[in-house]
This record gives C-alpha cells, structure tokens and sequence, in this order.
C-alpha cells in the first residue's frame, strides 16, 4: 500500500524538517511514502481560506484514495489500533491511503465529506509542522508494531 501525506503550508522550522527527514528515511522501509504540499490560502477571511485550502486538497486527491483526515474532533488511536487500521486497508487491497493536514482554519465542509476517517492525534491542539511530524513518527510505529518489531526504544 503506498501512503500520500497531503498538508497545507510549508515546514519553516529546521528542527521539525530533521525529524520528518528523520521519520520519512525510516518509514520508507515499510512504505512507500510520499508527501504534497499545497499553498496556504491567504487573507484575513478564515471561511474563504478554510474553502480554498480545503479545494487545494481535493484537487490532488485520486477517486480511488482512501483519505484520512487528521482532525482535533476526529478518532483517537493508540498505536496498536493504527497499525491494525493499516493492516486492514492492505487486506483490503486498498492501493493508497492519503492523510491530509488542513490549513490553519481547520477543514472545510466538502473536504470534511469526502474524509473516510476523521482521525485525532490528541485533544490537544499542535502546529501544524508539529502535526505532520507525529503523523509519519506514528507511521513509522505502526508499521514496527504490525511487524512484531520493537518500537519502544
């Protein structure tokens, strides 16, 4: 299965870009892993910026995707129940699963529509730099967990 991580804006801190190169070198051994960045709408109406980061998104996805849309509101997972998600979109035959990031304003109505999952990293709020990071780190774990691989240390 082939995973597409979708995120609005740009990573501008190093230390956030050293650990997704990080993550992505060590998740690529289980994955074959891509990401797409889309620009971040600008202006000082949040409704519009939501509208048109949310089309920025949808126009890179593929009808055949499955999307994962990361959400403070969506699904909690521990990393074992990620891993079983995964697993099950492999049995499944699912080709490629999409995670987005939405922009700064959240996600809009049509993107929150097509999203199969809503999925929540925490309750807690992150930048989205941050986000992206714990994403691929939590896939990367995932794929140690289904593979009975140590993770912990």
């Amino acid at each position: 299965m082939k995973i597409r991580l979708i995120a609005v804006g740009k990573i501008r801190e190093a230390y956030v870009a050293a650990a997704l190169a990080d993550f992505r070198a060590r998740l690529r051994h289980y994955y074959s892993y891509e990401e797409v960045e889309v620009a971040a709408a600008h202006g000082s109406d949040p409704s519009r910026a939501m509208r048109e980061d949310g089309q920025r998104v949808l126009k890179v996805l593929e009808a055949g995707d499955v999307l994962w849309l990361l959400e403070r509101d969506g699904t909690e997972l521990s990393s074992v129940e990620l891993a079983q998600h995964l697993r099950a979109l492999a049995d499944e035959g699912i080709q490629r699963l999409v995670l987005a990031i939405a922009g700064a304003y959240g996600a809009s109505e049509e993107l929150v529509a097509r999203a199969d999952l809503r999925w929540s990293l925490s309750r807690l709020t992150f930048l989205h730099e941050w986000a992206r990071a714990l994403v691929v780190e939590q896939l990367y774990r995932a794929a140690k967990i289904a593979r009975n691989e140590p993770y912990h240390h």
